[in-house]
This record gives C-alpha cells, sequence and structure tokens, in this order.
C-alpha cells in the first residue's frame, strides 16, 4: 500500500523499514504491523553505564558524556519479544493451578526442566535429564553455587582463562574460590599448564577472544582428571560456522555446564541452567535452596511455552540475521579507520576483538575513546598477566550507522604509547 502511495518499488519499501528496525527505531511482528520505538541511544539507561564503570573502577568520564556503550555482553534489548512473552504469560496464567505457585522444587519448575533438556540436547548436544537441571538465576548464580560447593569440599583455586571474563573470575573468588590464570592461545587455553582441581572454560567460544577450543585441546581437558565449568555463553549467536557441539556432551561426569537466556533475551530475565555431574548436585540444590528458595515460577512456565511453541526459535533467527548485519557494518568500518588493525573472534558471538599494535597502550586508547563518547573494553581489563594490546568491542545493541560512527571516531584518535 504504502509502496502504491509514493509510486516506488515494494523493494525500497521493504527495505526502508529494515532499516529502521536495524537503528533500533521500529519494531515489527507479521500480522501486527510496525510500531515506532523510543531513540536507539535510550535503550540502555545511564544507570547500567554508571553500574558498568563502577564495576570497572577507571578514570573513565561520567556516564552522560558515553553516547556509544559498546560493552561486550549486551544484547539487543530493543528486540525483546514483548508480544510472544506476554501472549504466553497470558497463556500460563490462565493454565496454572494455586499449587502452582507456591514454594516449588528449588531446581526449577518440571515443565521448564524438561522443555531445557529436549532444547539443549537437540541444539548443543548436551546429555542430561530433566531431573539433572538446575534452574538458576544466569550463569552468575551458577558459579556462585558451583563455588561455594567446591569451597566446602576443600577446592580453594580454580583455573581461569587468561585473557577470560572478568566477572566469571570475581564471582569464584567473592565465594572463597581463587582463579588462577592460564594462558589461551590460538587453540584455546593451554591444559598442560592447569594444574588445579577445577578449571572455568568458554570452549565453544572463548571469551573474549572467540577462539575454539581445539579437538586436540578437548581431548586432553577430558583426560585431564579435573571439574570442568562449562560457560556456554553465547551458544545461540553463531554466524559463520556450524556450531560446536558442547563439551559436556562427551563427559557428563566431568563437566558442570550452565548457560542462560541473558544474550538470547534479556540479561534482565535472569534465568540460567547449571547441569553438573550428578555427585554434585544434592549438594548444588541444598545451596540452591539456601540461598533463594528457587527461582520464580511464572518466568520460567513462560520460557517453557516459548521453546514448546517455537516462539524461542523464531525469535533467535531473527536476532541472528540482525546481529550479522550489525557485525558486518562494524567490520566494514574497522576496515575503513582501523585498517592496520587485526580483527579476531567474528564467526560468533557478540563483540569482536580488534587487536593493536604493540607498544600501544589499550587502556589509554579506551580512556580517550570513552572522553569521545565511545566506551569499549581494552583487553588489558581481562588479563591477569600482561599480553598484547586489543580493543572488546560489543556490536549487539547499536545500529549499523552507530557502530560505523564509533568506528569513525576511534580511528580518529591519537594512539598514544605507553
Amino acid at each position: 500500500m504504502l509502496a502504491a502511495e509514493l509510486n516506488i518499488s515494494r523493494g525500497v519499501v521493504v527495505e526502508a523499514y529494515q532499516r529502521l528496525i536495524d537503528e533500533g527505531l521500529a519494531t515489527g511482528r507479521t500480522g501486527a504491523g510496525t510500531t515506532v520505538l523510543g531513540h536507539g541511544r535510550d535503550a540502555e539507561p545511564p544507570s547500567d553505564r554508571r553500574r558498568a564503570l563502577d564495576d570497572l573502577r577507571l578514570p573513565l568520564p561520567p556516564p552522560e558524556h558515553i553516547d556509544i556503550d559498546l560493552s561486550p555482553g549486551v544484547p539487543d534489548l530493543s528486540a525483546f519479544p514483548r508480544a510472544q512473552w506476554l501472549r504466553a504469560e497470558r497463556a500460563v496464567l490462565d493454565e496454572i493451578t494455586a499449587a502452582d505457585l507456591g514454594y516449588g522444587d528449588p531446581g526449577g519448575t518440571p515443565r521448564l526442566r524438561a522443555e531445557l533438556a529436549g532444547w539443549l540436547r537437540r541444539t548443543r548436544g548436551v546429555r542430561a535429564e530433566a531431573d539433572d537441571i538446575i534452574v538458576v538465576g544466569g550463569v552468575a548464580q551458577a558459579l556462585a553455587l558451583l563455588a561455594q560447593t567446591l569451597h566446602a569440599g576443600g577446592v580453594t583455586a580454580a583455573a581461569v582463562e587468561d585473557p577470560g571474563s572478568r566477572g566469571a573470575r570475581d564471582q569464584m573468588a567473592h565465594w572463597g574460590v581463587r582463579p588462577e590464570g592460564v594462558p589461551v592461545d590460538d587453540e584455546g587455553i593451554l591444559v598442560d599448564r592447569i594444574t588445579q582441581e577445577a578449571a572455568v572454560l568458554t570452549p565453544a567460544h572463548q571469551f573474549p577472544t572467540g577462539v575454539v577450543l581445539s579437538p586436540a585441546r578437548r581431548r586432553a581437558l577430558l583426560e585431564w582428571g579435573g571439574l570442568v565449568i562449562e560457560d556456554d555463553y553465547d551458544a545461540e549467536h553463531r554466524y559463520d560456522r556450524a556450531p560446536v557441539a558442547a563439551l559436556q556432551g562427551s563427559a557428563p561426569e566431568r563437566v558442570a555446564y550452565s548457560g542462560s537466556v541473558s544474550k538470547s533475551l534479556a540479561p534482565g530475565m535472569r534465568i540460567g541452567w547449571l547441569i553438573a555431574p550428578r555427585r554434585l548436585q544434592a549438594a548444588l540444590l541444598e545451596a540452591k535452596h539456601d540461598t533463594d528458595l528457587g527461582s520464580p515460577a511464572i518466568p520460567q512456565l513462560v520460557l517453557a511455552r516459548l521453546l514448546s511453541n517455537g516462539d524461542y526459535e523464531k525469535h533467535l533467527r531473527l536476532v541472528r540475521g540482525r546481529q550479522r548485519r550489525r557485525r558486518d557494518a562494524l567490520l566494514a568500518a574497522l576496515r575503513q579507520h582501523l585498517p592496520a588493525a587485526r580483527v579476531t573472534g567474528v564467526a560468533a558471538g557478540l563483540h569482536l576483538v580488534v587487536m593493536l599494535p604493540e607498544p600501544m597502550s589499550d587502556a589509554i586508547l579506551a580512556e580517550r575513546a570513552a572522553a569521545d563518547g565511545v566506551l569499549v573494553h581494552p583487553l588489558s581489563w581481562h588479563r591477569l598477566q600482561p599480553g598484547p594490546p586489543g580493543l572488546i568491542i560489543g556490536y549487539a545493541a547499536h545500529s549499523p550507522d552507530r557502530l560505523a560512527e564509533a568506528a569513525k571516531r576511534l580511528g580518529s584518535l591519537t594512539l598514544p604509547r605507553p
């Protein structure tokens, strides 16, 4: 209709609508038309930016000076499937009984655990029954429960990837398990350097480098003998390669597997899952019960419905297409404005890494970028030992135009010497 009114081709109209959706200015649903949203810059409230800066304890400008936040791990929150969630929630409220609203199993609602068992078996190669799954408040709580259980059993240190997730290190340390760094190369963690009884890993897409644990390293890890804590933090986001199966499927008795909807739906949902070796399950369930008596029931039942009716998978297909377009736009802009930089970790996930020529200081460059309104993470923030400089750039939360602008600003900076 609009094409006829404007006397232009239908393809131009479709492309225009897609551009509005990509820029976070509109959302479209089959049968419901296109709806105008607020400006994309408002998607992440200033309080979230303030929290991110405070957590990093860095001398960066106040959050009101940041207008392009490229922190890794932030998904496209404007893409949250509001209509599907609301429809599923109404259906759940029509169906549940009074008993469903009482104190339930601390491991989670049976329906969600059953749906997750099937979903993870099909998409990640995980081997687990419904009763093996503990529904948690995100991967952070999974790590907290594991750390408490390990510490109670006498484990005082765990191997972590270096560079690796700063949040995972902090979570383990808070509960009394000291993180000890083990280097990562192009094949993943150096397994022969692991001397601890447990290791926290991101084998399918290492954070932050993006490398995949090689088949030889996977075999060596399973022969190593300790507990592998597998954080499958962005399993749904694959663009240029087939998904790598979860390590848990090869050794369920040796791997504690965790994941969440934080990157696929929204981190504010606080829904995740933990599948641990059965010898640890009783202690983990006790720790979960002592922590919060169990996760909220209604969101679990809504997610179970989205998994069962296919809406969750439809949402993931939509988001993957959008994220791929944003990644491609950022790559093109980086090639134009930072031609000397080497970009890694682009085949999957929600961020990439720009490796910088030595001896540049990535921390100083990130501070200058922040002063120019662009927030990125220097790779050094996520290291325990010194290593090559780089910038970690998240691309999921911004439109192609904003990503191009960010790359232009980064390219215009005078790269300082350390």
